[in-house]
């Protein structure tokens, strides 16, 4: 980008060119940061709004710590892009997400300013507070700075850090980046709770006070005004977090460094755990991300100057869509479902679910141990819990769903969205790992539906069970298979032969089915539409593999423990042994990028799909490629 827009912020590659500049030339650079990131990341797209918030808290943050002496530890990362700016990845920010480029998310191995590696929520007072102990058991003199927003405070896994920090007696601060937002608004009583606090009777009683009563004696009121600007954290916040072993301070203005600046410096000198309340506004300095966060969270490319516009082009539905129609139709059909998010309402596609079915919807917050636990006891009163979640965000409430779902039966269906490679967010959230952490609990059951119409028939089949079934699901749209308009369900744990060929079979687990068909065109093999990695149709199994001479599993999660384990687990039982390739995602964490490229890197295109099979049955391929035999008589 022109640095002559940025006169200052070309100035600065490292945190201690920007500790070099006078404190008066502070707001400019937050002016310029501001803007240089709206510019970058309309062209690359990426998380805004959240970053919009942070630039004046980031720039006081590296002005008055000696970082990456002292740790800054940002919670989830959604926030840190002003950071990657001010600590020498300006130039490379057009790379944002981008295979080879910078992540969308703090790496330890990407800066030395990236204390700990972030993207799943509520980890940051945890690290934080082990790296100031650290600091302590080695004797050294350092700060650790944790920064965690209101969303993110709503985990458990937050309090349990405070609870632990309270009495750690070490040099920790956490920063509370209280926006009023998560991804989508922030729900559960601790926000409520915040929000109160500025509209409380004792607040509203103290601020009447002191206008009708000491408006006549301008020192006192001053004095009053200053009690109404900091009453919010006079009140109840501080006996909250001072109760758990913190001194508080705030809340302050996120976006005033007059504020943030001197209060940070007080702070520094202080000893113990120390909590400061910082409020911000999401989307700061540009006024549609200030109007609609939810939207700017995480925009694609767009000009700034115009904003978000829809494409003239119909999109084909996502598998996302598709799960949200669904819901409707089959609450509308059966008053037993209900529907449960860990804060993410919009990602998950339930927005329509809570306009029509408001009593029925439930977003926990960021609590995804709580959702299915949740979810639990709701299917023990009879009810039919849906849970909306992220394939890579159920790996957080594991211990819950195997104790408190699989263990007890409990008809709980699973929806996964983002199941295999996810693109540009990377391997945090890859939902990589599914196959295997569910295949092995007793009880549950694993749907790969092919395409958006399989995926409405499979939810309707996990829905009707009296057991726990997991569906899982892409980012984005599939092939563009219309669903059917009802709510027909597909045979519960049976597959289906595609095409008949010769030779090779190639037993396919979810969207990987097309790129199989498309590939047995050039050598003439049979396809199979597994639909479930959990049970396996066995029949169909053994079936095929008493037909072929080579078998071929594709899947588009974790090889380790797959669905293609479990096609080998299979055969062996029954005896029959038979060369079998299983191709898969690799024993690696795959980097972010775009996912067709990832996918094709990993050999689970077509073109790569078919490599490896020729490559590993030339000659059966060859063989079953012969015109059959002609016996004359």
């Amino acid at each position: 980008m022109p640095q002559a827009s940025y006169p200052l912020l070309q100035t600065i590659n490292d945190p201690s060119d920007l500790r070099r500049l006078p404190r008066s030339q502070l707001a400019a650079l937050a002016t310029e940061l501001r803007a240089y990131l709206l510019a970058s990341v309309s062209r690359t797209g990426g998380h805004l709004s959240s970053n919009l918030g942070t630039v004046e808290l980031t720039v006081a943050l590296h002005y008055v710590f000696d970082t990456p002496h002292d740790r800054l530890v940002w919670d989830v990362g959604h926030q840190t892009y002003p950071h990657k700016i001010l600590t020498g990845r300006r130039e490379r920010m057009d790379t944002l997400r981008q295979l080879g480029g910078l992540s969308g998310f703090p790496r330890r191995t990407e800066s030395e300013h990236d204390a700990f590696g972030t993207a799943h929520s509520s980890t940051s007072i945890s690290a934080a507070l082990g790296m100031a102990l650290a600091a302590k058991i080695k004797g050294e003199s350092r700060r650790a700075v944790a920064i965690i927003g209101d969303g993110a405070l709503t985990a458990g896994m937050a309090f349990e850090a405070l609870n632990n920090a309270g009495v750690a007696n070490c040099n920790l601060l956490v920063i509370l980046n209280d926006n009023d937002m998560s991804i989508s608004p922030p729900v559960g009583a601790l926000n409520r709770y915040l929000a109160q606090l500025l509209t409380g009777q004792f607040y509203s009683a103290a601020k009447n006070v002191g206008k009708s009563v000491l408006k006549g004696a301008p020192p006192l009121f001053e004095l009053a005004k200053r009690f109404e600007e900091h009453a919010k954290g006079m009140v109840v916040p501080a006996t909250l977090f001072e109760k758990f072993g913190f001194n508080y301070a705030g809340p302050i203005d996120g976006h005033d460094l007059e504020s943030l600046i001197p209060t940070l410096e007080n702070i520094k000198h202080l000893s113990g755990p120390q909590f400061l309340h910082v409020v911000t506004k999401k989307g700061q300095g540009y006024r549609l991300a200030e109007a609609d966060p939810v939207a700017y969270h995480g925009p694609g490319k767009f000009d700034p100057a115009v904003g978000l516009q829809k494409s003239g082009v119909p999109a084909k539905p996502s598998f996302t869509q598709v799960f949200g129609q669904w819901l409707c139709d089959m609450a509308a059909h059966d008053p037993r479902l209900v529907g449960i998010t860990p804060a993410m309402r919009e990602g998950s596609g339930m927005v329509e679910f809570e306009k029509r079915f408001p009593g029925r919807y439930f977003d926990v917050g960021i609590a995804e141990q709580h959702a299915v636990t949740f979810a639990a006891g709701l299917a023990c009163e009879g009810l039919k819990p849906v849970v909306a979640i992220y394939s890579t965000f159920l790996q957080r409430a594991y211990d819950q769903l195997v104790h408190d779902v699989a263990l007890q039966n409990l008809p709980v269906v699973f929806a996964l969205d983002r199941a295999g490679l996810v693109g540009a967010d990377g391997a945090t959230h890859a939902g990589a790992y599914d196959i295997p952490f569910l295949r092995c609990v007793p009880n549950v059951s694993i749907a790969c539906p092919a395409d958006e119409s399989e995926c409405r028939q499979l939810l309707s089949s996990a829905f009707a069970q009296n057991h726990p079934v997991a569906v899982r699901y892409p980012r984005g749209a599939g092939v563009g298979a219309v669903p059917r308009a009802d709510l027909q369900a597909l045979a519960f744990g049976k597959g289906e032969v595609r095409r008949r060929g010769r030779g090779v079979a190639v037993l396919a687990f979810g969207t990987l089915l097309y790129p199989a068909l498309e590939l047995a065109e050039q050598i003439n093999a049979t396809v199979v539409n597994m639909r479930w990695a959990k049970p396996l149709d066995t029949e169909l199994l053994l079936e095929i593999a008493r037909q072929y001479e080579a078998l071929v599993t594709v899947e588009d999660g974790a090889l380790m423990g797959g669905a293609g384990s479990a096609v080998g687990e299979a055969l062996q039982a029954a005896g029959l042994v038979r060369p079998l390739l299983h191709l898969g995602l690799p024993d690696v964490f795959i980097e972010h990028g775009d996912p067709a490229r990832l996918m094709a890197m990993q050999g689970l295109d077509a073109p790569g799909m078919l490599a490896s099979i020729q490559a590993r049955f030339a000659a059966v391929i060859e063989e079953a490629a012969r015109p059959p035999l002609k016996i004359v008589a």
